[in-house]
């Protein structure tokens, strides 16, 4: 079946990783019809590769938008675009000279609308929605991505509700409600969030653009594993440390490596793909080490990494497919760790980053302590959002210096 106006021709369909089944674009998709796990887009590579090459990039803008022959979106398809993607890949020479390796890049996802990483995901989902013929998306979310959401449909004209811990940092409440959201607070996690939204943002009204409920926020996360290797001369990394807590991110990338082999466009073996979590939220962790496939809910789930505290991620199975393909490694670290190391980032390279960016390179630290990550590796490691939007976890890491008099 020939893919409506609206895609990208050479979308072929979405596939399911998890039982084989496939399905068209002729109707609004959300999850395997046939298991009920993610689905994932599956492009015609050859024809791809016969008709664009990787300098021809270059004539498509600065944003994520340039990888457009590999994301869902017919060329004249009005997409919602709001500067989303092309951030910077920095280079850290201090700390890479402390810790001992070769090269260390930063890839600071927080000049993204509303400053984080999840504009990415949620710009391409926005425009799936409007791509079917939605009028209002909804999602539980802990705090970035439900600002994210927030943000594109008031820009695609779309209503949004969304469903947050009620201990989410005041900021993103602020923030969605600001950008003409409906959110309500709701005890407990973010699977509770979720549970809370079911009730009441129903389908088919609201379109549930959660975490690998919907296969289009992937597609944009899979442009950070394309930037990565553009901005690196095509010349990949040995290691990308990524803080997962749904993980789309990290299977994200794992695609676009995937997609960028068969393309002809790298040449270099897979990244490592290591999934880092908080010690205090780590199902991902708990069941890469056991050699599972699937990882079970995480008891008592507490971080001041908000976007970490996942205690069930849906796409466990393929976040740990990612990590073991691409022969990376699953690793938590503590809430110290974390809390110090964005002190040092901050210190040491300038970058004021959320707890999850210094889950990274608390990640990085350990392993290479370990032996895991050799002096001849080159190494990339995220700060996902601004440090702003935490400031509970930045009193914490002052008072860690000692320099948090006079913080209020």
């Amino acid at each position: 079946m020939c893919p409506p106006p609206a895609f990208n021709p050479n979308l072929v369909d979405f596939d399911c990783p998890a039982c084989g089944a496939s399905a068209d674009l002729s109707e609004p998709r959300t999850v395997c019809p046939a298991c009920g796990q993610p689905l994932v887009a599956r492009y015609d590579l050859a024809r791809i590769a016969a008709a664009t090459t990787r300098d021809s990039l270059a004539r498509s803008g600065t944003d994520l938008w340039r990888y457009r022959v590999v994301l869902p979106f017919a060329p004249d398809f009005p997409a919602v675009r709001l500067g989303e993607g092309g951030t910077p890949l920095l280079p850290l020479p201090r700390l890479a000279a402390e810790l001992g390796v070769a090269a260390l890049w930063l890839k600071e996802e927080s000049p993204n609308p509303t400053q984080s990483f999840k504009a990415r995901g949620l710009a391409l989902a926005v425009n799936g929605a409007v791509a079917f013929g939605k009028t209002a998306i909804a999602l539980p979310s802990a705090g970035n991505a439900g600002s994210a959401a927030a943000a594109y449909a008031a820009a695609a004209g779309l209503r949004c509700r969304i469903t947050v811990p009620e201990d989410t940092p005041e900021t993103f409440v602020i923030e969605q409600r600001g950008l003409g959201a409906e959110v309500r607070l709701v005890p407990g996690t973010i699977s509770d969030a979720g549970k809370a939204l079911a009730d009441w943002a129903p389908a088919p009204e609201w379109w549930n653009v959660a975490t690998f409920k919907e296969p289009f926020r992937l597609e944009g996360k899979k442009t950070l594993g394309y930037e990565i290797a553009e901005q690196s001369g095509w010349r990949l990394p040995e290691s990308i440390f990524y803080p997962a807590g749904g993980g789309t991110g990290l299977v994200g990338m794992w695609r676009a490596f995937l997609e960028l082999e068969n393309l002809g466009w790298t040449r270099d073996p897979m990244p490592r793909l290591i999934a880092v979590q908080a010690a205090g939220c780590a199902p991902v962790v708990r069941a890469f080490e056991q050699g599972a496939e699937r990882a079970t809910p995480w008891a008592d789930a507490a971080t001041v990494a908000s976007g970490l505290r996942v205690p069930a991620p849906f796409a466990d199975r393929l976040i740990l497919r990612a990590v073991r393909e691409s022969g990376g490694t699953a690793v938590a670290v503590g809430e110290e760790e974390m809390l110090d190391a964005m002190g040092e980032l901050a210190g040491s390279e300038g970058c004021f980053a959320c707890p999850e960016g210094g889950a990274t390179l608390a990640a990085l630290r350990r392993l290479r302590a370990s032996g895991e990550v050799s002096a001849r590796e080159r190494v990339v490691i995220y700060n996902t959002g601004s440090g702003l939007k935490y400031p509970e976890a930045w009193r914490a890491a002052l008072a860690r210096r000692g320099t948090g008099a006079g913080v209020s």
